[in-house]
């Protein structure tokens, strides 16, 4: 048997087992049937949809995306087509793959999360949900809910008991004085796994006519320029709760995947990169085996390990 057959690529997020820890992140997916013709979808280790409100939401004026040294803004401002659409459309095209599919969810208030979930638990075919608390390009809910242990308390507690029949992840924002004890918040109120981290609020401006580059004046940054900021929350994440953590931030190569799975990151979500080139997610999958073998790794959970003893 050779190093590459020993290895298992396979990981366990609290009741769901995935086949490799490469997902697709919510937000530069789609609703993943967009990708299908471009990506093997039944290659990944899952792919979150695009955030999912009671609602339709037209989202943010354009121009949505605008490139930075070592990254992009962006302001879409969650712009989907409701939970009910998503359910009658789009949902029966994503059940013909064997992958795992999450739904992520959002709210301007906390009955529209537990609406979102109870709509959605009515329909077959998803494999857990991603409640997104951190949003930073609303001018409203997502990212006011997850400052703050007691409201993070609050709307995981009313999502968990609505989430009845599948688990429940938790997207973490970034921008707050002590991630960890918003993890325990989290993690004490029912949530499965935490989604480690959204994007930071960030600026970009055109100096000749003194506008942003965005519709809106603020976006959320993401792309390589994050990366090592949200490593570090990741690593501090799993120092503070026990449930698996997902890291999310910066991700284009092997090389990051592996740094990530190295501080505590039971899987990966791979964003920006999918901008860039629509198979990322693919990729890095089918070159993680190799990876791990050059590590002289069999299991995605020896690299952490030696991780902690190597660094205490």
């Amino acid at each position: 048997m050779s190093a590459a057959d020993a290895v298992d690529l396979s990981v366990q997020i609290g009741a769901l087992r995935l086949r490799n820890p490469i997902l697709a992140a919510s937000g530069t997916f789609g609703y993943g049937i967009e990708f299908a013709h471009l990506v093997d979808l039944n290659r990944l280790g899952g792919f979150v949809v695009k955030g999912l409100s009671r609602e339709p939401i037209e989202g943010a004026p354009p121009p949505r995306l605008c490139e930075t040294p070592s990254g992009m803004l962006n302001a879409v401002g969650l712009q989907n087509v409701g939970v009910r659409a998503f359910v009658a459309d789009k949902l029966p095209l994503l059940r013909k793959y064997d992958t795992p599919v999450l739904a992520n969810v959002f709210g301007y208030c906390l009955e529209d999360y537990v609406e979102v979930i109870r709509t959605l638990e009515d329909a077959e075919g998803l494999a857990g949900y991603e409640l997104n608390i951190s949003c930073p390009n609303v001018k409203k809910g997502g990212m006011q809910f997850g400052s703050n242990p007691a409201q993070v308390a609050e709307v995981v507690s009313a999502a968990r008991k609505a989430a009845a029949r599948r688990p429940l992840w938790v997207k973490l924002s970034p921008l707050v004085a002590d991630i960890g004890l918003i993890a325990q918040a989290a993690e004490s109120a029912g949530a499965d796994a935490l989604t480690v981290a959204n994007t930071y609020p960030a600026m970009a401006i055109d100096t000749r006519t003194l506008k942003s580059h965005l519709g809106n004046l603020t976006g959320g940054l993401s792309g390589p320029a994050i990366k090592p900021i949200t490593l570090r929350l990741v690593w501090e994440t799993k120092k503070a709760v026990k449930i698996p953590v997902i890291g999310l931030g910066g991700i284009e190569t092997v090389e990051d995947v592996l740094e990530y799975l190295s501080v505590g990151a039971s899987a990966v979500q791979v964003g920006t990169a999918s901008f860039a080139d629509p198979r990322a997610s693919e990729r890095l999958a089918s070159t993680l085996t190799d990876a791990l073998v050059r590590t002289k790794a069999s299991r995605i959970s020896d690299l952490h390990a030696r991780f902690v003893s190597e660094n205490g």
